[in-house]
This record gives C-alpha cells, structure tokens and sequence, in this order.
C-alpha cells in the first residue's frame, strides 16, 4: 500500500476532503485505504456487529456514535473485522481495549478511549451520509488515511 496522504493532496487538491485532526490511531495499521460503508449509531453496538461479521473485501467501516462517551469497538470486534478482512474502521466515538486493538491488524481510528461499553438498546442505522470532522462521508466513496491525516474522494484516486 503504496500513497501518502499529503501527495494525493497535493496531486487532487480539488477533488479531497481533509478530515479535521480529531481522530487518532488505536489500530495495528497506521495506514489505510479503502472504500467507506457507513453506519449511524445511536446506541448500543449491535448492528456493527452484525456488519462486521459480513465480508469486508478491504472496505472501510465509518461509524458515528456522535460523540457519545462510551466505547463502540474494543479488541474483540477488531479480531471480528480482521477475520472478515475489513482494511478498517473510523469511529467519531470512543474505543477500549487499545493494547490489545494496536496488535491487530485493522486501521482503527477514533476520539479517544473509554473504558466502559455501550449499553444503550437501539438499532444502528447503515448506508446514510455522515458528517463529522468538517467533512461527509457517503456510502462508496473512498478514505485514505495515514500519520499525517484521514482524507475522502469520490472515486479512487492513482498514486
């Protein structure tokens, strides 16, 4: 996986969005690319269970708990996506377990970490646009992500 964030910005500095710096790296890859599935949730985890337990083909799950000071991903559903060959997930929440999630070879990139998990019962909501970090993410489009930040574009962009 050969690209570096910065180039592709400077190669289609019109055709990306730079997600504000507000996300960090609790993954084992620190780089990643991949096209974006979205999922909404607002509450508990169980529908990016059920996701995560499909075939990820390399794609990228972005998730959006809207903040909400629980953790949606601990090390558990990281060996899930692993097995399922998800490159990764991009949670505008929090995640645990991030000795264990570092080991793992997915992207996970979030807020920050919290040690109590979702409980709240209310079913996720997938494919619907998401926005987060002064961007959108739709369903489809493309994420690059490395150590100096996470950029989006409609359609896969040549190193």
């Amino acid at each position: 996986m050969k690209f570096y964030t910065a180039d592709l910005c400077d190669k289609y500095p019109n055709d990306v969005q730079v997600l504000a710096p507000i996300l960090h790296s609790f993954g084992g890859l620190k780089k990643v690319m991949g096209q974006i599935v979205t999922i909404k949730l607002p509450g508990n985890n169980q529908s990016l269970v059920a996701l995560l337990k499909q075939k990820g083909d390399g794609k990228i799950v972005v998730v959006d708990v809207e903040e909400s000071y629980t953790a949606v991903v601990g090390d558990n559903l990281m060996k899930l996506a692993h097995d399922n060959h998800w490159a990764g997930i991009i949670i505008n929440g929090y995640v645990r377990d991030t000795k264990n999630t570092k080991e793992i070879d997915v992207a996970l990139f979030a807020l920050g970490t919290c040690p109590k998990k979702t409980i709240q019962s209310q079913e996720g909501v997938l494919h619907v646009t998401l926005h987060f970090g002064g961007v959108s993410f739709n369903e489809g489009e493309y994420l690059y992500a490395d150590r100096d930040g996470i950029i989006l574009s409609k359609e896969p962009l040549a190193m």
